[in-house]
């Protein structure tokens, strides 16, 4: 199960002659199939706090296991393989390959992992199936609106059938009906049982996750479950 443990975790960075602590004695655990939203102001630490749980940063300090195992221990390599086969990513610019079409990009994760031709095609058509885009296949992503190419980022970062799906502002570039369709896309996703961590700064969105996590100056400040704080305290640990 795609359990998330956090045990004091800490991220400085340096700037000039002053440190920045990004993040500060963070402390979480998040149980698989959970719904939660990150966030608080900007320079909080809600995206540097997704980095790590994607493998894309290590902490400076402290322990994060995954599924019970400890990643901050694993060589780079090991990590790209973690990443790879359990962690999903959607970001707000979408990040697609201009020069590839939806099908393409999609079958990406696929292609890095040496999946046979024969198996990839088959889970790129169904994705398509999926998330609409049949019509789309074949069009690169400066062909598709900004909802499209979000559908097609999300099948791309689900084709591996993550355990855990990160998502940095997946609606930030999007209109309001549009948004209200990934999200929906996102939820599907969760109900199956896919733990969700979006980062947001839409209030409306943050609502909808079952638990949301405040952060202020790179602590956990609060965890709110269904409305209510969790048994947390202030401090975050």
């Amino acid at each position: 199960m795609a359990q998330i443990e956090l045990e004091g975790i800490e991220r400085v960075f340096t700037l000039g002659d002053s440190e920045v602590h990004a993040l500060n004695a963070v402390s979480l655990t998040i149980e698989a199939g959970e719904y939660v939203a990150v966030m608080g102001p900007s320079g909080s630490g809600k995206s540097t706090l997704l980095n790590l749980l994607g493998l894309l940063d290590r902490p400076d300090a402290g322990h994060y296991r995954l599924e019970g195992r400890d990643v901050t221990t694993l060589s780079a390599d090991e990590q790209a393989t973690v990443r790879r086969s359990r962690i999903g990513f959607v970001f707000q610019s979408f990040h697609l390959v201009p020069r590839l079409t939806a099908a393409e990009n999609i079958a990406l994760p696929l292609m890095l992992a040496g999946m046979p031709a024969s198996e990839r095609s088959t889970r790129v058509k169904r994705a398509l199936k999926d998330f609409g885009l049949q019509t789309r296949a074949d069009h690169r992503p400066e062909e598709l609106s900004g909802g499209q190419r979000q559908r097609v980022a999300i099948a791309r970062a689900t084709i591996m059938q993550p355990a855990v799906l990160l998502a940095d502002e997946p609606t930030g570039n999007l209109d309001r009906h549009t948004g209200q369709e990934v999200t929906a896309l996102l939820e599907a996703l969760n109900a199956s049982g896919t733990t969700l961590i979006v980062v947001t700064h839409d209030p409306s969105m943050g609502e909808r996750a079952r638990r949301r996590l405040m952060m202020e100056d790179g602590a956990l400040v609060r965890d709110l479950r269904g409305g209510t704080d969790a048994d947390r305290g202030a401090s975050g640990s």
